[in-house]
This record gives structure tokens, C-alpha cells and sequence, in this order.
């Protein structure tokens, strides 16, 4: 059996974030830009031959079996048909309920490393298609491309985008997505645009890139809306996602750290540098190769 593995789970921001319908299930029509970050959290597995899937530690507020990186095994199990189980234990950095894809990006880290430690050989699409089922988010962090995304987010689109650096601030409080889905405020209509459009930056009327959900995040959280109107001070912050998480496009890390050193010490703040390939598949081909080579 093969030895153990310690893989990334990288965070994501979306760099814009358009809602422009709604579909007759109740889920919202997306437009919306996805970046990869090389900051997140990191999953270490190591195999076992009784089936049985032990995820260490059990987050607090989550059920063992409820969490994600669980029923991505369990789901990988059932579809490869396998008999075998893993150890898996988590070292978690991002904020639950931030709008950073933490617990989509443990997802599809799991499928990954479970996909090579159990030899199964899906592939790509195959992996990116059990992830959907787990959560909209999953796919892009199998692919591990930066990505302009349609649908409920899962019709990707490889994209390059610029790779600046981030000051990413959590205000400290989880924003519920059905609560923003369901707020009156949420803009619903937003005309499509194409890709290459909004690659330029330009959305209709000639405005950058926004989050529709920025404006009824704020108003369900008055601690959101005073720590975006903080963080617009040093550049064009925005909501990622459905929040509570904030980011700032930066041109070096010096500004990163200046940025940081002001931060209130009742918010939460790092800095991270954009990606268009995830760390997680840079990891998976160095893995690969020393494979090869031994």
C-alpha cells in the first residue's frame, strides 16, 4: 500500500460574483470569477485496509459524518467500489462559513489523494463530477484552475488572471447562504455579460467587478459592512462569495504587511498571493514524480 500524503486545500475568492436568475429548483443562476489562493488548509491521509474513514480532529459545531472531507471518502468508497479506508487528519486555517470554499477545497483535496492512495485512476472529470454532488465549489478545486464559472458554478472555463497579492479579513461572524439566497435585497437580474467582458473588468454601465450579495450581506451584518468600509480604504475590497470574508487586490506583499499591521485585533487577517494553478495540483505532480522515481 502506498505510503502516507500531505496535500493542500487551497482557498478561492471570487473576483466578481454576478446572480442573474434564478432557476425554477429555487437555486440562483451565477456568473462569477474564481481565483485561487496559496493559502488554505492541509489535509494529511494515510491508507488502511478495514474501510473504515477516521477524520481527526472533529470540528467543533460539525458531525463527523456531516463533515465534507468525509463524505467525499465515503462517496469515493461507494462509486470505486474499493474495501479500503483511510486515516485522515485536518489542519484547518480557514474560516468556516467565509466564503472561501474551505470546506469544498477539503473535498476535493480528499477525492484527489484518496483517488491516488486507493490506485482507482478516475480522472479529472470523473472526480470534478462526485465533487459536484458534494457542493457547487468542488469541481473548480478538482481542476485546480483559476476559472470564470456560469450555472450554480460548476461550468468552468480555465481563465489566466492577474496574480496580485490579497489581504484577506475575516470580521469574525458566519454568514448563513440561504439567509443571503433569501434576503430582499439581493440583486436577482443582473444582465449576463460574456467572459471576455468581464475579463476586461467591465460589467454593465461601465462598473468593475462586484459581488451581487455584497449589499444584502451587509445588511444582515452590520460587522461586515463596518469592516468593508475599513478595508475599501487601501483599495477595491469586495465580499467573497456570500461572505463574511473580505478581500483587498494589492500590488506587492509590502503593502500586504503594512495592511496587516493595522488590522483591529477583533478581526482576523492574512495575506495570500493569487494563483492560476492551485497548490494542491503543484503538490500532485511533485508527488507524482518522486513516485516515479522511486
Amino acid at each position: 500500500m502506498k505510503a502516507r500524503l500531505s496535500l493542500p486545500a487551497p482557498a478561492k475568492l471570487n473576483r466578481m460574483l454576478h446572480i442573474v436568475g434564478r432557476r425554477a429548483d429555487g437555486y440562483h443562476e451565477l456568473q462569477t470569477l474564481f481565483q485561487i489562493l496559496d493559502r488554505g488548509d492541509t489535509l494529511h491521509f494515510a491508507p488502511r485496509e478495514d474501510g473504515v474513514i477516521q477524520l481527526q480532529p472533529v470540528m467543533a459545531g460539525v458531525d463527523h459524518d456531516a463533515n465534507l472531507i468525509v463524505r467525499a471518502a465515503r462517496l469515493l468508497q461507494h462509486e470505486s467500489g474499493t474495501s479500503l479506508g483511510a486515516n485522515i487528519r485536518l489542519e484547518k486555517r480557514l474560516p468556516l462559513g467565509g466564503g472561501l470554499g474551505g470546506g469544498s477545497s477539503d473535498a476535493a483535496t480528499t477525492l484527489l489523494a484518496l483517488d491516488r492512495l486507493w490506485s482507482l485512476s478516475l480522472g479529472l472529470p470523473r472526480l470534478a463530477e462526485l465533487g459536484l454532488s458534494l457542493g457547487a465549489d468542488v469541481p473548480v478545486f478538482v481542476y485546480g484552475r483559476s476559472a470564470w464559472a456560469e450555472g450554480i458554478g460548476e461550468r468552468l472555463t480555465p481563465v489566466t488572471l492577474e496574480t496580485p497579492w490579497f489581504v484577506v479579513l475575516n470580521p469574525g461572524e458566519e454568514i448563513a447562504t440561504p439567509a443571503v439566497f433569501s434576503h430582499p435585497e439581493l440583486t436577482r437580474n443582473t444582465p449576463p455579460i460574456s467572459m471576455a467582458r468581464a475579463l476586461r473588468g467591465e460589467a454593465e454601465q461601465g462598473r468593475a467587478w462586484r459581488n451581487d450579495c455584497e449589499a444584502a450581506v451587509k445588511r444582515l451584518s452590520p460587522k461586515v459592512a463596518q469592516a468593508l468600509d475599513w478595508l475599501s480604504a487601501f483599495g477595491p475590497a469586495m465580499l467573497t462569495g456570500t461572505g463574511s470574508c473580505l478581500f483587498c487586490p494589492l500590488t506587492s506583499e509590502q503593502k500586504a504587511d503594512r495592511i496587516l499591521r493595522r488590522v483591529d485585533s477583533h478581526w482576523h487577517a492574512f495575506k495570500a498571493r493569487g494563483c492560476n494553478t492551485s497548490p494542491l495540483h503543484d503538490a500532485l505532480d511533485i508527488h507524482d514524480e518522486m513516485s516515479l522515481m522511486s
